[in-house]
């Protein structure tokens, strides 16, 4: 069995190594075709050849490639076993049936290969076997020959037929020995072999009427088949004058589609005897099966008419042998040739193979999604088909071969407007009337996820009532994704960012924001009247910051207390009606109405209550004496001395400004009142009038001498300003008040702290300049310039810092990255605040760059050369060709291959080969230095590369892929009795020329390049280095 691969042609690109021929001209560049030989009627399930093999395909690559076959023929002769391996026998071949006469018997098929995608033609050669035996068209033959036919007479026997071809058809005649005829064989210009019977003496009727003789036919397969006839011979009188045709040959054309009972033609034959013996009889006397079962003759007129359907496609032409017969016996013969004119009866045969099926919507132009072959059975004009599609769709039809279409995508698909194409592709003849068919291809667009989610509203804020249970629903925020599928759900999360974020949870699928915990309204906001959270929404996977502002709105659920459950009151009998004692306030931690009010006292006819408003709007309470104290007359009444003087505070307000980090046990302010009165009445004793539960915590007021200390650490984060209300009283009950505000300045004690929200771990290096890889939250508690938060990033990174939203930034790429220059950054982000000395805090991101095809290879040397003595055995290795790939893993994997073209009118893969893998270059052949003396050929290391544009792509009897290379030129020289080395003019070029067009294989060894023999585009292919071989 031979299997050979051919080389691919010139636009393909690959880096290539030229090898030219020296005394050869260019020729065009074959297609990659893998071919196999097999013998006719082999059983179902043989092995015709290991297909993945010699496609270079190893058994790891084999799922990922994708491996089928596609034939244009109506039975499938051949089938891929189940992994994909071999190639075995699907159906019965007989190659009689299939090819006829035919030699040789080429059974053509497409095998097709993904990731990347490439088409290679195969071709399986059916050898013929010796399964049929000659056979006659009569088995007996009967011949009329007057006794007066002089010796030597010949008579044609017609000939046998043998469907096999070669050494298996019809090779010799025997006859059966008799004296008075033999056997004379007659080989015409078509190989087909006659027997004629020749006549070696005088006949006499009268000693014996008739002689029976048996033909044999002998073909020459091992074991030997014959068939026989048998002949009777009748012996007759004499009849002088035998008929003649008009013509030696009629040689007819006819149209395919004659009705049949028209007439063909008609054969004409005279005689010069009279009566019987004038009258002539046709028939024929060596004709097919074939040709009976199409014309019929008329014995009489000499008319052929036609009987059974003429197909062009399954016949091209007819032979036959007509005889004209007189009454006396004699005998005329006549050849006729029957051309069949083609017309244009067949229409246009479309089989689809699908490539890429869906089609993910993010697939670039010029990707291949499927593959069309086209057969005409007709010939000219009536067989040429082209293709076209119907209506404005996103694909476009490119010719690959000469049967051939690719599908690709002209330009960019979006599933969200179109998910589906019902693609028709027609093929129409250039017959007249043109002939058409078409097939639908219906193509799915699958989704990636190149939508964003978008919120239907711009911003989000909403009310919620303190004290609501856990999970109380507050707002829903709701994004739509245009995707699809696990593309178009979108996932919410809560960043750590803004001030109450914790109160609540984020349902990541439904959006519903809900409270997390109960929430005091009083104790998260304090004396702030309204209290306003703010809470940070991250989309899942877009690293997009939005903003929720929730108000947490009051209610009564606060009851209004004294600090002091008794207030003891000492009054004198004499004090005077309507005098006024201040009474301790209450404090109602709510707001608004849901606050303090007003106050209300049980009754006694001795006291009133006035309530006074204050310089902050709030309630003072002041107890009244309505009616003058008799202490005889109400015995509880206690009399003390007169007490005439309150104290006086030296300040109606005192003011502080304190930094946070004050020491525990720091005098903050004294306050201090006088009274005028004397001993008890005199003694001013002080104590907070109005004060907060938490500044309470914080402060200690010495009831003795008026100070003011810290009782525990200030944090100007959490409380910035304190403000109370201070009371003097004396022994008397007489007091007065004054406000003090203690004022908080920050100090710079909080670093700024670094979250990362999302980010990536790795990513492409062909990511354009702007991609997102990690969402950053930076904060910093301090205020002014202490919480002014500075970010940066390590230089001579190829990222940058982006603001988001608020005191959220992201960080993108600044530049294309480059795995081979960078694998892998250990990106550190800086955050340092405006205090002094400044505070600075630090993350560090992780990202590795994953690979992606953009190095093509890279010959080792500019130059090869070799020298081979001539008369080498095949098989020797001539030398090894040597490339890198700086790519990683698949990438960077090198493939050998070699530019085809012809030496002496042969392929030049017949006298050279490479190793793919390799790249060891073997002779073929035995050189021999007076046919041979140099040549010069191209070798190309490639792999495929992402976004090759869909000019790059060729079609040479097949699809392949467009391999971007760099091309090394090299020369084998041939010399029998020296070595040397040679370099032609036209060789040792530094670039190449223009390369032609796709599509259009560039000229190789076989035509003359005037321009000096070089193939073409010094951009694609710039480097050239010629090398040679001597023998």
């Amino acid at each position: 069995m031979e299997v050979r691969l051919a080389a691919q042609g010139w636009a393909s690109a690959g880096r290539v190594a030229l090898l030219a021929v020296l005394l050869c001209v260019w020729c065009r560049a074959a297609a990659e075709r893998v071919r196999y030989s097999i013998a006719e009627e082999l059983g179902r399930g043989s092995l015709v050849g290991p297909l993945a093999r010699d496609l270079g395909l190893s058994a790891d690559e084999l799922p990922a490639r994708k491996l089928r076959i596609v034939a244009g023929d109506e039975k499938q002769y051949f089938t891929l076993e189940e992994d994909n391996t071999n190639l075995r026998v699907n159906d019965r071949i007989d190659r009689e049936s299939i090819c006829g006469a035919v030699s040789p018997c080429v059974l053509f098929l497409e095998a097709v290969v993904e990731n990347p995608f490439d088409i290679f033609h195969v071709s399986v050669t059916i050898q013929d076997i010796n399964d049929n035996a000659p056979q006659f068209d009569r088995e007996f033959v009967t011949i009329e020959i007057i006794e007066s036919t002089p010796p030597g007479t010949r008579f044609p026997l017609g000939s046998g037929r043998d469907p096999d071809i070669g050494a298996n058809s019809l090779q010799n005649y025997e006859l059966t020995p008799n004296p008075l005829f033999s056997l004379v064989v007659r080989e015409s210009p078509d190989g087909t072999k006659h027997a004629e019977l020749v006549l070696e003496k005088f006949l006499d009727r009268e000693k014996q009427r008739n002689h029976h003789l048996i033909l044999t036919a002998v073909d020459g397969g091992d074991p030997v088949r014959s068939g026989t006839a048998q002949i009777k011979i009748n012996v007759t009188d004499a009849n002088d004058n035998p008929p003649v045709f008009t013509k030696e040959i009629y040689k007819v054309r006819l149209m395919e589609n004659l009705p049949e009972g028209s007439l063909a033609f008609q054969v004409k034959a005279t005689d010069n005897d009279e009566g019987t013996n004038a009258e002539i009889t046709y028939s024929f006397s060596d004709i097919a099966k074939s040709v009976h079962q199409v014309f019929t003759l008329d014995p009489r007129t000499g008319d052929v008419k036609v009987s059974g359907p003429l197909d062009y496609e399954e016949r091209k032409y007819y032979e036959a042998s007509v005889e004209g017969k007189d009454g006396g016996g004699l005998t005329a013969h006549a050849k006729v040739h029957i051309d069949i004119i083609d017309v244009n009866d067949n229409a246009p045969a479309l089989s689809l193979l699908p490539i890429l099926n869906p089609i993910p919507e993010d697939s670039v132009p010029s990707t291949v999604v499927a593959v069309i072959n086209v057969r005409d059975r007709d010939a000219g004009e009536n067989g040429e088909v082209s293709c076209k599609m119907d209506g404005n769709l996103p694909f476009k039809l490119e010719p690959s071969s000469e049967n051939t279409y690719k599908l690709i995508i002209a330009r960019p698909l979006d599933r969200e407007n179109v998910s589906a194409y019902n693609i028709t592709i027609t093929a129409v003849d250039r017959g007249r009337p043109a002939l058409w068919s078409s097939r639908e291809l219906v193509l799915e667009v699958s989704d990636v996820n190149d939508n964003a989610p978008v919120f239907e509203e711009a911003a989000y804020s909403a009310y919620v009532a303190e004290n609501n249970a856990a999970g109380a629903l507050v707002v829903r925020v709701q994004a739509r994704d245009a995707d699809a599928g696990a593309n178009g759900r979108v996932s919410y999360w809560l960043g750590g960012g803004g001030r109450g974020g914790g109160g609540f949870a984020l349902h990541g699928k439904t959006g519903h924001l809900v409270t997390a915990e109960r929430i005091d309204r009083e104790q998260l906001c304090r004396l702030v009247e309204k209290c306003v959270l703010r809470c940070e929404l991250i989309v899942a996977g877009e690293m997009q910051v939005y903003g929720i502002v929730v108000e947490i709105t009051d209610i009564n659920d606060n009851t209004p207390s004294f600090r002091e459950a008794e207030k003891e009151l000492r009054l004198s009998e004499t004090t005077a009606p309507g005098s006024r004692f201040f009474l301790a306030e209450a404090h109602d931690p709510d707001m608004g109405r849901n606050s303090l009010q007003n106050y209300e006292l049980s009754g006694d006819e001795h006291f009133s209550l006035v309530v006074q408003a204050g310089p902050d709007g709030d309630q003072r309470p002041e107890l009244v004496l309505a009616k003058a104290l008799d202490r005889e007359e109400a015995a509880f009444h206690e009399l003390v001395l007169a007490n005439g003087n309150a104290p006086v505070f030296s300040q109606a307000e005192y003011t502080v400004r304190v930094p946070e980090d004050v020491p525990v046990g720091s005098v903050l302010v004294t306050v201090t009142a006088t009274d005028a009165d004397e001993g008890l009445n005199g003694q001013v004793k002080y104590s907070f009038h109005k004060i907060s539960d938490r500044t309470s915590d914080l402060f200690y007021l010495d009831s003795e001498t008026g100070e003011i200390t810290v009782k525990d650490d200030l944090d100007f984060e959490e409380i910035s300003s304190h403000e109370l209300e201070v009371q003097a009283r004396d022994g008397g009950e007489l007091s007065d008040t004054a406000k003090v505000v203690i004022t908080l300045t920050d100090v710079n004690d909080n670093e700024p702290e670094i979250s990362v929200r999302s980010a990536l771990n790795e990513i492409s290096e062909d990511a354009p300049s702007g991609s997102v890889i990690a969402l950053l939250h930076v904060q910093d508690r301090d205020s002014g310039a202490n919480g002014e938060v500075h970010c940066s990033l390590d230089k001579d990174v190829p990222f940058r810092l982006e603001k988001s939203f608020e005191d959220y930034y992201r960080v993108v790429t600044a530049r294309e990255l480059d795995r081979e220059q960078v694998s892998e950054y250990n990106v550190t982000v800086r955050a340092a605040d405006g205090g002094s000395p400044a505070l600075q805090s630090s993350a560090v991101l992780a990202l590795r760059v994953l690979d992606v095809n953009d190095n093509a290879p890279v010959f080792a040397q500019e130059r090869y050369s070799a020298r081979l003595a001539e008369n080498n055995a095949a098989g020797a290795l001539v030398l090894t060709v040597r490339a890198t790939d700086a790519d990683w893993g698949q990438n960077a994997r090198v493939r050998y291959r070699l530019w085809e073209g012809r030496v002496r009118g042969a392929p030049l893969s017949s006298y050279v080969s490479v190793q793919a893998e390799t790249g060891a270059l073997y002779a073929l052949r035995s050189f021999d230095y007076e046919e041979v003396r140099e040549l010069e050929l191209w070798v190309r290391a490639g792999g495929v590369l992402r976004g090759v544009p869909v000019s790059h792509f060729v079609g040479i009897d097949g699809v392949r892929a467009f391999l971007q290379s760099y091309s090394h030129e090299v020369s084998l020289t041939a010399d029998s009795r020296k070595s040397q080395l040679r370099f032609s003019g036209g060789s040792c070029c530094d670039t190449l020329p223009a390369r032609p067009p796709p599509d259009e294989p560039a000229p190789l060894l076989g035509e003359e390049d005037p321009a000096g023999g070089q193939p073409a585009d010094p951009a694609a292919l710039p480097v050239s280095a010629p090398y040679h071989f001597v023998s």
